[in-house]
């Protein structure tokens, strides 16, 4: 019997190459989107409607959910957005949205389907966090706050579920070639002390993006752990993840001086 696997987020970015290549690998695939009519004719997966910052698309999603599906292996929590922006310059009604999305609306629709997996005791549960839930950099002071409260949430909820044989797992990508750029929101406010650095952390935080690798070892990442019957928890994915981790936690003076120097190149280029 295939196995069933929820993804949310998956009409573009992690999402849609996940679901895409989940299919082509034999799994039966359910998408989410915010707007599946736009997207449902170019996929070869079924999308559902869901828009995680609603509380009552949310409630209504795991009827319809099961309404197509008899059983749910694996959720991978996908669905978000990339609030960019230094802190600030970001006003609390942007930052509040983006916790209420990546955050709460992650937490919410993961909550609505706990019955469901706990009913049939066993199930697995993805979610692609980032490196900045586990390292802060510049300019994205909210995103990076929304990605470390998945963290400890989901370090303790796999502790909670376990008795019940379902699996919890953090996925945390570097820089990828995505469209997270694109579909970002940029902060609203402007304050004259920093024009300065903003320019130079926007600047470089453009050549990041435009230099990344391709998402290819995120996608090789996610398909060994719905295929690992006993994953571990986190998995930080792309070149030089270990170093700067370890940078972070047993020099933070290094840490923080690479980042600083990176940053003051950008000037002069």
């Amino acid at each position: 019997m295939k196995q069933t696997i929820l993804v949310t987020g998956a009409s573009s970015g992690f999402g849609l190459l996940i679901a895409n290549k989940l299919h082509e690998n034999g799994f039966h695939v359910i998408g989410t989107s915010r707007n599946p009519e736009k997207h449902q004719a170019q996929l070869p997966f079924k999308l559902l409607s869901l828009d995680i910052s609603d509380d009552s698309s949310i409630q209504s999603f795991a009827t319809q959910l099961f309404r197509e599906v008899t059983q749910l292996d694996v959720l991978i929590n996908n669905a978000g957005f990339y609030l960019s922006g230094l802190a600030e310059e970001t006003t609390i009604d942007q930052g509040r949205q983006q916790l209420e999305t990546n955050f709460w609306g992650t937490v919410k629709l993961t909550n609505e389907l706990l019955p469901y997996f706990r009913k049939q005791r066993f199930g697995k549960i993805i979610t692609i966090g980032s490196i900045m839930g586990l390292i802060s950099f510049p300019n994205a002071a909210y995103y990076s706050a929304s990605k470390h409260a998945l963290e400890g949430y989901f370090k303790s909820l796999r502790f909670e579920l376990n008795e019940f044989n379902i699996k919890v797992c953090m996925v945390e990508p570097m820089g990828f070639k995505t469209n997270i750029i694109n579909s970002s929101v940029a902060a609203e406010g402007k304050i004259d002390d920093y024009t300065p650095y903003r320019k130079k952390i926007e600047s470089f935080a453009k050549g990041l993006f435009k230099n990344a690798p391709e998402p290819t070892p995120v996608i090789d990442t996610i398909m060994a752990l719905v295929r690992d019957k006993n994953p571990k928890f986190s998995h930080p994915v792309g070149k030089g993840a270990g170093v700067i981790l370890a940078l972070q936690h047993f020099s933070y003076k290094t840490f923080e001086n690479s980042i600083l120097k990176q940053i003051s190149k950008t000037q002069h280029a």
